[in-house]
């Protein structure tokens, strides 16, 4: 019971943090002011009812599932008209994360002053849990690790919002975006249990068969066959994307609970230059498949933003920048991140 309290505390207190976000009409406001309000409580409570709690992992993962859902939603025929590209683009993202995962461990090794193993795991973009496993069974520091990590998926998801809000001119991710990207208004009690029970099914299918980030990935790929062939037609409410977004938001704000301040601003530097490096190549990249492709350069930029996969896909649907491509390509920078750094692990020994 007192889980369950604190939680709905937790929760309320984000989700004033994301409405207050949205009056002032800043970038993505559920999800960064549910952070930004979860971080601080996590930082600076020091009450002893705070104290060993954690986020409940199985809340967090239905909500990212019913983001996978609104995702597999948006496959339209636009997406389809794409697949020739996709060679192109999926070829260059094999290039981004190696030279992703080069830049960074220069990074950290040579001017941040990590030891080669600790350097080596807080450099991969992407497969956020399995780095910090395979990092903490080969040896490296555990705390930098999980914080490098932590920060590189916060920052992206935070800077790029900003970035895109100062590019476009107004907020990226209000409510009238999402609306835009195939959310709805009110929703009957059956669809709402239908959307509910892709997004529960869909995660224990992936997980049966072990795809990449499951809780996304499985309601995405079952949503999308179940609307791509007219079985049904969902439609999530603006609502509900907007909750999702508080509980993602707070989920990772929490994440700063118990970490030492001095450490936090250590590693917070090192991310920020990281983060810099990996936005600055993949615009980079965007801006060379967009000559070479035609695809446009926002639905590319997104796609090789090294934030989380679910956050990313938020973006993109409140841009309405083909949620699915950009979707399929973060799924497949995890898939790279994680082969390649099994291969490289053991072939230079930092997993022994």
């Amino acid at each position: 019971m007192r889980l369950i309290l604190l939680t709905m505390l937790l929760l309320a207190l984000s989700g004033l943090g994301g409405g207050v976000a949205e009056w002032i009409k800043a970038p993505m406001p559920w999800m960064l002011g549910s952070l930004a309000v979860a971080g601080g409580i996590a930082i600076f409570w020091r009450g002893e009812r705070f104290r060993g709690y954690s986020f409940p992992i199985r809340l967090r993962s239905l909500f990212v599932a019913l983001i996978g859902v609104m995702i597999g939603t948006q496959v339209t025929p636009e997406l389809l008209g794409k697949v020739p590209e996709l060679p192109w683009t999926l070829a260059a993202l094999v290039l981004f994360v190696a030279a992703s995962m080069i830049g960074n461990y220069l990074i950290f090794h040579r001017f941040g002053g990590y030891d080669r193993t600790t350097a080596f795991y807080a450099a991969t973009p992407g497969g956020l849990i399995e780095s910090i496993v395979q990092g903490e069974a080969a040896g490296a520091d555990l705390r930098i690790l999980t914080m490098q990590q932590f920060l590189r998926v916060i920052l992206v998801i935070v800077s790029v919002p900003l970035g895109l809000s100062l590019w476009f001119g107004f907020p990226v991710g209000s409510a009238a975006g999402l609306a835009g990207a195939g959310a709805s208004g009110p929703v009957d009690l059956p669809s709402l249990i239908l959307i509910v029970a892709a997004g529960l099914f869909g995660m224990w299918a992936a997980r049966q068969i072990r795809l990449p980030a499951p809780q996304i990935t499985g309601p995405m790929v079952l949503t999308t066959g179940l609307t791509g062939f007219g079985v049904i037609d969902l439609q999530l409410p603006i609502w509900l994307i907007a909750l999702a977004q508080v509980v993602i938001g707070c989920s990772l704000g929490l994440r700063f609970a118990g970490m030492d301040l001095q450490l936090v601003r250590r590693c917070l530097g090192m991310s920020a230059v990281s983060v810099t490096y990996m936005l600055t190549l993949g615009t980079g990249v965007a801006l060379a498949l967009q000559a070479f492709t035609g695809v446009p350069f926002l639905h590319l930029f997104i796609s090789f933003a090294p934030g989380g996969v679910a956050e990313m896909g938020v973006i993109a649907l409140s841009l309405a920048a083909s949620p699915a491509f950009v979707s399929l390509h973060h799924i497949a920078r995890i898939l790279m991140t994680v082969i390649g750094m099994a291969f490289i692990g053991r072939v230079l020994q930092f997993d022994k």
